[in-house]
């Protein structure tokens, strides 16, 4: 590892996504300024440096973004004013004169998405190609890590459900360990993806039942799909306390894999990674 070597920047390495990326590149020997809101708890990795900056645009983040070879964007939580911070941080990266700026973003995301949060990520798209800096986009689908946490009790039966407007569509949920991969390996050669967007995926598209039929299998614990309206879909979620515009988010992920918006599989992974993406049932067996 050479000191003369400007460093990777990374955001999100206190979660799982930005984690990984991190691990990655420190196991490669790669250089990082690990960007974290609270640096107690970020990861201790060799050739790391931790400093704390927020997704704003003050002159402390411009200087946390200076003397970079190139810097990964994991999109911040979700909020009502996701585009904004996005929009600040991206501002911060042009003044600060960041040669590549990796965004990760979501599948199919465009001004009219079904899935509304896809919508933030076109608008942040857009913004970040204003700014002139160049840029490389990672569109990825629903994370097959998290289909697990589609299931809850189920009030009708033994077991759990997966419930939700998804009608019998098809979703081409992608393992976070293949987007670190691929993440990886365009932040190490980043003028080789100028410009470019990718679409990662996994290798095929399943259904909710196929997931709940996975799920069965993997964990030997009864696991059902149930197609429900869209009046069903609001009304189950109405006890969870959540704001109008989350609630309304979840359910749009549903509707987004009815309207077909999320079946695409494409080969990114495996051009990006030189391995096949995984497959949903060997992410669940982890």
């Amino acid at each position: 590892m050479s000191d003369d070597v400007l460093p990777i920047g990374i955001t999100g390495a206190t979660g799982r996504l930005g984690g990984r990326v991190a691990r990655l590149l420190a196991a490669a020997g790669v250089r990082q300024r690990l960007l974290v809101r609270d640096p107690a708890r970020a990861p201790q990795l060799a050739g790391a440096e931790v400093v704390t900056a927020d997704y704003a645009d003050t002159p402390d983040v411009r200087t946390a973004l200076g003397g970079l070879s190139a810097l990964l964007m994991v999109s911040a939580s979700e909020s009502p004013d996701r585009v904004a911070v996005h929009r600040a941080f991206a501002d911060a990266a042009a003044a600060a004169q960041v040669p590549h700026l990796v965004y990760v973003s979501f599948a199919g995301a465009a001004p009219d998405a079904t899935f509304l949060l896809a919508r933030d990520h076109w608008h942040t798209e857009q913004h970040l190609r204003s700014t002139g800096v160049p840029l490389t986009i990672l569109r990825d689908n629903l994370y097959a890590d998290f289909l697990p946490g589609l299931a809850g009790p189920d009030p009708d039966g033994p077991g759990d459900v997966i419930r939700g407007p998804a009608g019998d569509g098809r979703v081409a949920a992608v393992a976070q360990d293949d987007i670190a991969e691929a993440a990886s390996a365009v932040l190490r050669r980043p003028r080789d993806h100028a410009g470019r967007t990718y679409e990662l995926t996994g290798p095929q598209a399943v259904s909710l039942a196929e997931v709940a039929d996975l799920l069965t299998a993997v964990t030997g614990r009864p696991v059902r799909y149930r197609a429900e309206t869209l009046e069903e879909a609001f009304a189950s979620r109405a006890g969870f306390g959540a704001p109008d515009w989350m609630v309304a988010g979840w359910v749009s992920t549903y509707t987004a894999i009815a309207a077909g918006e999320l079946a695409t599989v494409t080969d990114d992974v495996a051009r990006l990674t030189g391995h096949p993406a995984t497959p949903v049932e060997q992410v669940l067996h982890h």
